[in-house]
This record gives structure tokens, sequence and C-alpha cells, in this order.
């Protein structure tokens, strides 16, 4: 697969963002500042994950203050979903050939950006992903947190063969074709969506899947708690009973297309 001349490559970035308040401004503005820097034809994709405070105003807020640029395209819905549908409804909305997924939290600073889609032209990747074990890393995490990370993704090696050392991390880019046949066997919407979308890809065929450094300081704006850990690991079980018993990922089911029908888009921003 031939490396895409950047300046005729249409770049999505999609930021799933639910009871962000206040950061949704901050994230989207260092975005922007960093996006202007490349030679892509970009755009960013912001889904308000029907949040219960002021995150929409601050994300309407960021596009007024970036000159209301039709670049920065918002959408809303009235039923919170999880992270992984929120992506999926991003996805739908974008026209980019490559696409990035990136957290709406300031924990993952906006120049880890263009290290992924570094990593992913220069080694004709099908997928580009943040690890925190990357010998050129740069993270600042509890050691707690880092217990919990190591510990899962000793798991996911031993349950899916997955030779990855971090799954997790909320930077990632794709080749669009590999969202456009991926997503429509996606079951997770929530915190194991990125391993079930990684596992999706591979079972497709997509096996270039190449990490990369990144920047993480973690500053307590994402937190995981017990109930959450239980429910990732509920999903991951789910997950490896779907691929290796039931051979669930061989074919199309369209599940987040069947829960889109849950929800009611609101205003859009674009």
């Amino acid at each position: 697969m031939p490396a895409l001349n950047t300046k005729n490559t249409k770049l999505s970035v999609v930021v799933p963002a639910y009871n962000k308040d206040t950061e949704v401004f901050e994230v989207i503005s260092s975005f922007v500042d960093q996006l202007k820097k490349l030679a892509y034809d970009w755009e960013i994709i912001v889904v308000d994950d029907a949040s219960r405070d002021q995150t929409l105003r601050e994300a309407v807020r960021s596009k007024k203050f970036n000159g209301n640029s039709d670049r920065i395209k918002i959408f809303s819905y009235n039923l919170n979903q999880g992270k992984g549908f929120a992506l999926y409804f991003g996805f739908k909305k974008s026209i980019g050939d490559i696409v990035v997924f990136a957290d709406s939290d300031l924990d993952l600073p906006a120049k880890n950006i263009p290290v992924v889609l570094d990593y992913l032209q220069k080694n004709t990747a099908d997928i580009t992903i943040g690890s925190k074990r990357h010998s050129l890393s740069k993270v600042n995490y509890p050691l707690v947190r880092r217990i919990q990370s190591k510990a899962y993704q000793l798991l996911i090696r031993i349950l899916f063969n997955l030779n990855i050392t971090d799954t997790q991390v909320g930077i990632k880019a794709f080749r669009r074709e590999v969202l456009e046949e991926s997503f429509p066997r996606i079951v997770v919407k929530q915190f194991a969506f990125d391993l079930e979308m990684l596992i999706v890809a591979k079972t497709l065929g997509y096996k270039k899947i190449i990490e990369a450094p990144i920047i993480l300081n973690y500053n307590f704006s994402s937190t995981i708690r017990l109930r959450t850990i239980f429910r990732i690991l509920q999903d991951t079980a789910a997950i490896f009973y779907r691929k290796n018993w039931l051979g669930y990922y061989r074919k199309a089911h369209y599940r987040l297309e069947q829960d889109e029908a849950l929800i009611t888009p609101q205003k859009a921003f674009i």
C-alpha cells in the first residue's frame, strides 16, 4: 500500500466528548493550532455523547473562538451511548481518507497527532496506535494506573495473541477503509471498544498495526472505578467469546447501526 500525498489527503479527527465541560474548549483549540501546521486537508468532528454539563456549549464556543470554521463540526444526541458509539457516529459524519480518534481531555497533548500520522504514513500501516510503552514515549501517570494497564495488556496478549503493548491510549490513526469494514462488526460501545476494533481489524486482514510514541500527562481528568474495571473485563471476555467461539466477526451484523435508532440527534453545528 503506497503512502498518501498529504497535500491531497483529507484528514478527519474525531473527538468523542462526555461531561468534559470547559476542558473540551481547550482541547479543540489546541487541535486546531496543531492541525494548521500540517499539510493535510483537515476537519475536526466533535461528538457530544449526551453530556449532562456544559460540554456542548463549550464545544460550540471553541468553534466560534476559532473563527466559526466549517472545518470544525459539532454533533450531539440525547442519550448517552459510550465512547465507541460516539466514535462510530463521528466517523459516519467524516470524509477523511485518514481518520484519527482523539480523546477530549488534556492528558494527551495535541502534539501527539502529527506523531501518529507520521508513523502511519512512513510505515504504510493500516492502523497506528499511541502507546505508553513505546521506548520514546514520555509518560507521567500514577503507579496504580501503570499496574492496572500492564495487567490488562498481559491478559490481552494471553487471550488474543495480539502483539501490541498498549491498546487503550486515546489517540489512534486509521486508514478509512479499515473503519468502513470494521464498524459493521463492532458490538462494544464503551471502554473495551479499542480492543474490539483492533481485534476486528486484524481478523479482517488489517494486520499492519504500528505503535507510536506519545506524550501523556495524567492530570486526573479521567478516572477508572472498580465498576468500570469489572465492565472492561466483562466486555473483554465477551470479545473473546465472540471471536473464538461464535466466529462472530466473520460477517457484518450492524449492531451500532441498530443502536442508532435509540438516539435522537440534536442540532448540529457545522
